[in-house]
C-alpha cells in the first residue's frame, strides 16, 4: 500500500508520454492521403529541395564534426590555462536560435553586410555556402561537448604501454584514440546530421534560391496553410531522424567501452604546442562570435548602413512593437517548461532506473528516448493536427507542452545516468525497513542529485528560449515568444531589431547559465563541507 501512490504516478506519466509523443506522430501519419503524397513527390520542386537538404547537411556535418573533434582534442591534449572558460566560450552559439546564426551571417556577409561594405568583397553568401556556414555555427557546440566529455575519460595507462612498446604519437592516435572515440564519433555524426537536416532557421535566412525541405514545409504550413502537404514533408524529415536515432541506440548498446579509468591522461609539457593552441582557439572564437559582434554593432546604431552613429532608437522602436509582451511570453514559456519538464523527466528517469525492467518501465524508457528522434518542425505540425480542438490550443500552455516533449530526452538521460549509479540494493533495503519509493525519492535521490537537477532545469530553460521549430506552427499574436520575432522583423527588413532581439535572448540565457553555475558551485561546497564534517 505504501507504493500505491508511486504506481499511480508512474502510469499517469506513461499515459502522458504516450499521448504527447506517440499519439501526435500517429496523427501526423493518419492525416496523409495518397493524393497528398503523389502531389508532393510529383512536384518539380521536391527532388531539388531534397538534393539541397542532403548536400548541405552532409557538408556541414563533415565540417562540424571534424572541427569539433580537432578543437576538443587540442583542448584536452594541451596544458593551456582556463580550459573551462574556453569550453563556455565554444558553447555560446548554443544560447541563441539557429535563425540568429543565419541572420548574423547576412548582417556580416550579405549583399549589404558589415564586412561586405567594409572590404568591398562579396563572398556570395546566399545558397549552399550560407547554409553550410550557418549550420556549422549552429551544430558545432553540441558535437564539441560530446567529444570533450569523451576525451576526459581516456585511460593513460594504455598510452604508457604504447610508449614503452615504441609506438609514435601518430600511431597511438590512429590505433588508440580514434578507436576509443568510435562510439562518440558515430553519435556526433548522427546528432549533427539530424540537427542540420531538420533545421529551417539557417536556410530560411541564407538559402536564397536553394530551398530545403524544412523551409518548404514551413512556408507551406505557415504561408499557405497546406497542412496535408506539410505532413508529407514532415514524414520525409522524420524518417532520417528516426533512422539516426535507431542507429545511435544500436551503437550505444553494442559498444562495450567503459568510462572507468585507472589513470587520467597526463599531458607532457610543450610550450610551443600550447601557444599554437591559444592562437587556434583565438581564431576559431573570433569566427564563432562574429555574428554576435554584428548584433552589437547593429543594435545601437541610428540606421544601418546609412547612419552608423550610436543610438537607442532601435530599443525604443522595439518597445513600441510590443517586445515587452513577447519577452514575458518567452520567460513564462521557458520557466514553465523548465519547471514541469524537469519534474516529469526526473520522475520518468527515477521509474526506469530504480524500478526494475518491467514491460511498462521499458515502454516508458523507449518513449522517453523517442522524442529525441522527432524533429521540432515535425513535432510542431503533429501537435497542430492532434490538439487543435483543445481549449489550451491557443494558449501558452500548448507551447510549454510541445517544448517539454521536444527537449525531454536529454534531461531524462542526465537523470537516468545519475540515478543508475546508486547501489542497486537500496530499494530492497528500503522495502525491508518499510520506506516507500516516493520517500526514497524525496529523502535520498533528490538531495543526492541536486547538481544534475539544476543541469536539467538549465537545459530546458535555454532551449525553450531559443527554439523556433517546435512552436512556430502553434503561436498566435498573443503567445508569440521572442525567438519568433526574428523572422517577423526580418520580413519587415528591420535588421537592427533582429540583432537586438538576438542579443536579448543571448543575455537572458547567459544570465541563467551564470545563476545555474553559482547554484551548482554552492551545492558542491556544501557537499564538501558535509563530508569533511562527517569525517571529523
Amino acid at each position: 500500500m505504501k507504493n500505491k501512490s508511486f504506481y499511480s504516478l508512474k502510469y499517469l506519466l506513461l499515459i502522458y508520454l504516450l499521448m504527447t509523443v506517440v499519439y501526435p506522430v500517429g496523427s501526423l501519419f493518419a492525416t496523409i492521403r495518397g493524393e497528398d503524397v503523389q502531389t508532393v513527390f510529383s512536384s518539380a520542386q521536391f527532388f531539388p529541395m531534397l538534393k539541397n537538404s542532403v548536400i548541405t547537411t552532409l557538408i556541414a556535418t563533415v565540417i562540424s564534426v571534424a572541427l569539433s573533434f580537432f578543437l576538443a582534442y587540442a583542448l584536452n591534449r594541451s596544458n593551456i590555462r582556463f580550459k573551462n572558460f574556453f569550453v563556455v566560450l565554444f558553447t555560446i552559439p548554443m544560447l541563441i536560435p539557429s535563425i540568429s546564426h543565419g541572420m548574423g551571417l547576412v548582417q556580416l556577409f550579405g549583399d549589404n553586410g558589415l564586412i561586405t561594405n567594409l572590404l568591398g568583397i562579396n563572398i556570395g553568401l546566399y545558397g549552399y555556402k550560407g547554409i553550410v556556414m550557418g549550420s556549422v555555427l549552429y551544430s558545432f557546440p553540441v558535437s564539441f561537448l560530446m567529444f570533450h566529455d569523451s576525451l576526459q575519460y581516456e585511460d593513460f595507462t594504455i598510452y604508457e604501454a604504447a610508449s614503452v612498446l615504441g609506438l609514435s604519437k601518430g600511431h597511438q592516435f590512429m590505433t588508440i584514440t580514434l578507436p576509443s572515440m568510435r562510439r562518440t564519433v558515430v553519435s556526433s555524426v548522427l546528432a549533427v546530421f539530424t540537427m542540420v537536416f531538420t533545421d529551417y532557421g539557417v536556410p530560411l535566412m541564407t538559402g536564397g534560391t536553394a530551398m530545403t525541405l524544412p523551409v518548404y514545409m514551413y512556408r507551406e504550413v505557415i504561408g499557405m496553410m497546406n497542412f496535408s502537404g506539410g505532413a508529407v514533408v514532415g514524414v520525409v524529415l522524420l524518417l532520417p531522424a528516426v533512422a539516426a536515432f535507431l542507429m545511435d541506440l544500436r551503437n550505444s548498446s553494442s559498444d562495450g567501452s567503459s568510462s572507468t579509468i585507472t589513470k587520467p591522461y597526463i599531458v607532457a609539457e610543450n610550450k610551443t604546442r600550447d601557444v599554437l593552441v591559444y592562437v587556434l582557439f583565438a581564431v576559431v572564437l573570433a569566427m564563432l562570435c562574429l555574428p554576435i559582434v554584428s548584433f552589437v554593432c547593429l543594435s545601437f546604431v541610428k540606421q544601418y548602413p546609412i547612419d552608423m552613429s550610436f543610438s537607442l532608437d532601435q530599443v525604443k522602436k522595439l518597445l513600441s512593437n510590443n517586445i515587452g509582451m513577447y519577452f514575458v511570453n518567452s520567460m513564462a514559456i521557458a520557466l514553465l517548461t523548465a519547471l514541469l519538464g524537469t519534474c516529469l523527466s526526473y520522475f520518468a528517469a527515477f521509474v526506469t532506473a530504480r524500478s526494475g525492467k518491467s514491460l511498462s518501465n521499458k515502454a516508458m524508457h523507449f518513449v522517453s528516448m523517442l522524442s529525441l528522434a522527432i524533429p521540432g518542425v515535425v513535432l510542431g505540425l503533429a501537435f497542430v493536427l492532434s490538439f487543435n480542438e483543445l481549449p489550451i490550443y491557443s494558449t501558452i500552455f500548448i507551447l510549454v507542452l510541445v517544448n517539454i516533449v521536444h527537449f525531454f530526452s536529454s534531461p531524462y538521460l542526465l537523470a537516468y545516468n545519475s540515478l543508475s549509479k546508486f547501489n542497486p540494493n537500496l530499494e530492497d533495503v528500503a522495502a525491508s525497513l518499510g520506506i516507500s519509493r516516493l520517500r526514497m525519492l524525496i529523502n535520498v535521490y533528490i538531495p543526492s542529485t541536486q547538481s544534475t537537477i539544476m543541469e536539467m532545469y538549465s537545459y530546458f530553460f535555454v532551449n525553450a528560449m531559443i527554439t523556433i521549430s517546435a512552436v512556430s506552427f502553434l503561436i498566435n499574436f498573443r503567445t508569440m515568444p521572442l525567438s519568433l520575432m526574428i523572422p517577423q522583423l526580418e520580413s519587415q527588413s528591420f535588421m537592427e531589431g533582429t540583432a537586438l532581439v538576438s542579443l536579448l535572448i543571448l543575455g537572458i540565457n547567459m544570465l541563467e547559465k551564470m545563476i545555474a553555475f553559482l547554484i551548482k558551485r554552492s551545492l558542491y561546497f556544501k557537499q564538501v563541507a558535509l563530508e569533511t564534517q562527517n569525517d571529523a
